[in-house]
């Protein structure tokens, strides 16, 4: 082991040289230091970097004229040296970062990176990044590393020899930590929304930022996760602490966590250190997509920018002004998406975090770059519920984004919408602003279906429903015969002020589309304390119990608005309906050639624990 002699820095460093030094929490930041008290010695060097955690004081401007930082990953200091001119973003996703190094495309001169002290065998550790600090050294002339008793010892691909070191610089310091996060209420419900598109036996990835992290913490119910991910963080260890991961139906390295780099506490540092159910590995290994695919169930869970009505995902910038960086988004996003029964999820909050602009947009602004194409986005999550768009016409994909959208924009969304053809004009935006996290799973005895409330943009489920139904069915259960239901008849029964009236569907999910299956709702009377019930359950989930379910639920929502009595109009053969609202506690009497029930909102919700235990119907508690 040779020891750096901090005066042979101008030797190491060479003139033009391309210095790369290791991100996140590895940042050897007193080798750094060292080399930056020499660098009046040095001569138009290039810092070459991705994100890292603590200072940067390379990007100082007093180094402006010897040193220039060219990032992957721009934290808000690098983006200000970028902004004045003196650093470079390069745009490449984390998976292509260390084909740049091999192929000398980027090329890398000397390696500045952080080890563990070396074992019995002579191999020190990478710790808590592999990432592409593994190209970086493969490709430099010269690796200098900062040797720390703190760091971690970790599995995978993270053992380097000695011998590949050439100068070696001791210093034990406690490595960086993350900001503790704690969500707020909008993160809390797009976690909350987000973790009913993972079912149990998934495995995990996670993107850098609060919101992917708040899904991680909406977890904590689940069974038998998994993880494959570039990141691993203390959201993903207390997973694991809590048995929630246990690894064990992962189809791709099964029984361990995979990942690239670590970030977060000295908790989480301390838990992977010398822990055998971990793997580290390069980036271009764990992000590559058709490895990521070979997981079953992948669920890839990122943030982003902006989203525009079409599905294009903006991250790594505003207008001309760049923000982060592609990272991992883009690798996860495919492999997710070509994963058996895979999940790549976009999350993001209405609006940004001053709350002045909305981050789903009719149009970008002007330099704007699109990280993932439209055709890659499967679902995107507000604080305002899910929008399912893989597979999606360019008018259901504006009308369920439109849907999530901050109230105070959709109207604008809409109009810009329409003005491009993308939606007729008869489609508007209801009342009802969704105030709480409107959905949840519900077994019967025939499956499992989602209960929420009907939206404008179910107006082709809407159809398809109708269009499913015998003509008996048709005839009973909307009062007349009917042939045919137009998108804009669809749409005036799917458009429901939800303040005032109510509208439920339960949806079977059928290789990740809804399909309807029953329908429950109420109108509410000019008195204000009576509405109309009527439901339609499809024929192939009827006696499973929907119908009194869905009463029960109408019954729940009418209490809290000061609702008291429920009618139901039916026609003499429907007597299944009829025996329904009976049991409900309803009294029949003639209105014309109709049946009319009048029942009490207070009788219905006394029988609704009864009926439910009855027909063995259960919500999913998560």
């Amino acid at each position: 082991m040779e020891t750096l002699d901090e005066h042979e820095w101008p030797r190491l460093v060479r003139p033009g040289s391309r210095v790369f030094i290791g991100g996140g929490a590895s940042v050897p930041h007193a080798l750094v230091a060292s080399m930056l008290a020499h660098a009046e010695r040095l001569q138009d060097v290039e810092i070459v970097h991705i994100h890292g955690l603590g200072a940067t004081p390379w990007i100082d401007p007093r180094y402006e004229q010897i040193l220039r930082t060219n990032s992957f990953f721009l934290t808000p200091a690098v983006r200000e040296a970028v902004e004045r001119g003196q650093a470079d973003y390069t745009p490449c996703p984390m998976s292509e970062v260390p084909a740049l190094f091999r192929s000398r495309r980027v090329p890398i001169d000397v390696a500045l990176i952080q080890v563990s002290p070396p074992d019995e065998a002579g191999n020190c550790s990478l710790g808590v990044s592999v990432d592409v600090v593994r190209a970086a050294i493969n490709a430099a002339r010269v690796v200098i590393a900062q040797v720390n008793p703190l760091m971690p010892r970790t599995g995978g691909d993270s053992l380097l020899p000695v011998k590949r070191i050439d100068r070696f610089f001791m210093h034990r310091v406690a490595l960086p930590e993350c900001v503790k996060f704690v969500p707020d209420d909008r993160q809390d419900r797009i976690g909350r929304y987000a973790s009913q598109l993972i079912e149990d036996g998934a495995t995990l990835q996670v993107g850098l930022g609060n919101t992917p992290e708040a899904v991680i913490r909406a977890l904590r119910k689940h069974k038998h996760l998994g993880i494959h991910s570039g990141m691993f963080n203390d959201a993903l260890m207390e997973l694991v602490r809590s048995g929630v991961v246990d690894n064990s139906r992962k189809t791709y390295k099964p029984g361990k966590i995979i990942a690239s780099h670590v970030m977060g506490s000295r908790k989480l540092y301390r838990f992977c250190d010398k822990n055998p159910d971990l793997e580290l590995h390069p980036s271009d290994w764990v992000n590559d997509p058709l490895r990521i695919s070979k997981n079953e169930r992948m669920v890839a869970i990122n943030g982003a920018r902006e989203i525009d009505l079409t599905g294009q995902v903006v991250r790594d910038s505003r207008g001309h002004r760049f923000y982060g960086g592609i990272g991992a988004l883009q690798d996860f996003i495919r492999g997710a998406g070509r994963s058996k029964d895979g999940r790549p999820i976009i999350v993001l909050t209405s609006l940004t975090d001053d709350g002045k602009r909305s981050r789903i947009v009719a149009d970008f602004e002007p330099g704007s770059g699109v990280s993932t194409g439209r055709g890659d986005v499967h679902y995107v999550v507000t604080e305002y519920g899910v929008a399912s768009i893989y597979g999606r016409s360019i008018r259901e994909r504006v009308a369920r984004l439109v849907e999530i959208a901050h109230p105070d924009y959709r109207e604008s969304l809409l109009e810009g919408a329409q003005a491009r053809g993308w939606l007729p004009r008869f489609f508007t935006m209801p009342g009802g602003t969704r105030s709480g996290v409107e959905s949840e799973w519900i077994t019967f005895s025939c499956g499992r279906f989602r209960l929420r409330p009907l939206y404008p943009s179910d107006m082709r489920a809407l159809q398809s429903f109708f269009y499913s139904h015998d003509e008996e069915t048709v005839r009973l259960r909307y009062g007349y015969h009917r042939e045919r239901m137009t998108g804009e008849s669809a749409y005036k029964l799917a458009a429901v002020d939800q303040s005032r009236d109510r509208a439920l569907g339960l949806f079977a999910e059928i290789n990740g589309r809804e399909e309807l299956r029953a329908i429950g709702r109420y109108y509410l009377d000019p008195d204000g304390k009576s509405a109309e019930v009527a439901f339609v359950v499809h024929e192939s989930t009827r006696r499973a119990g929907m119908g009194g379910f869905l009463l029960g639920e109408l019954a729940v929502t009418a209490r809290k608005r000061g609702i008291t009595d429920f009618w139901a109009s039916v026609l003499p053969g429907n007597h299944a309906m009829s025996a329904l609202l009976a049991r409900a506690g309803g009294t029949a009497s003639r209105d014309d050639e109709d049946l009319r029930y009048d029942m009490k909102v207070a009788r219905i919700l006394r029988w609704r624990s009864r009926y439910l235990e009855h027909k063995q119907i259960h919500r999913e508690k998560r």
